[in-house]
């Protein structure tokens, strides 16, 4: 949880931090998953992936991100590459992720780069994680906290 929230926290990534522990141990641990922690030569861990195997012929990358420090430095595009290496594993014959606007501003034009395609767009809505306490008031000054504050 910790590696995903210092990457996930400028995106207002919150999922795994409402998981109890036996239900996050149920997915990382279940056969069809595979979670990769990017570590620098020091031995810390700057990046995270997950690959979601569990249908048939399809691989979705779950997660994707670095730590907010080496956006832009061309990091991204040497994780996707190994990302994608292991994606394409035998038998995958679709491989895709999801991101939105709460993402970073450059995401889409990122995969879009690396081969994806739009398919789909939906509304989703969910409570700001930053009023839930999953998230400090300072995760994601670039989104507006719409909460109130009571």
């Amino acid at each position: 949880r910790t590696l995903f929230a210092r990457v996930g926290a400028p995106w207002l990534w919150f999922s795994r931090l409402t998981m109890t522990d036996a239900a996050l141990a149920a997915i990382i641990h279940d056969a069809g998953i595979a979670v990769h922690a990017v570590v620098d030569r020091a031995g810390i861990e700057i990046g995270m992936v997950e690959l979601d195997r569990r249908a048939p012929g399809v691989c979705e990358i779950s997660y994707f991100g670095l730590v907010p420090e080496l956006a832009g430095q061309g990091h991204g595009r040497w994780l996707m590459a190994e990302t994608l290496a292991r994606a394409w594993a035998k038998g995958v014959e679709r491989v895709w992720l999801h991101t939105c606007t709460l993402d970073h501003p450059a995401a889409l034009g990122f995969y879009r780069a690396q081969g994806f395609e739009a398919t789909k767009r939906t509304i989703e809505t969910f409570p700001d994680p930053r009023a839930l306490g999953l998230l400090p008031m300072a995760s994601a000054p670039q989104i507006p906290y719409l909460a109130s504050r009571r």
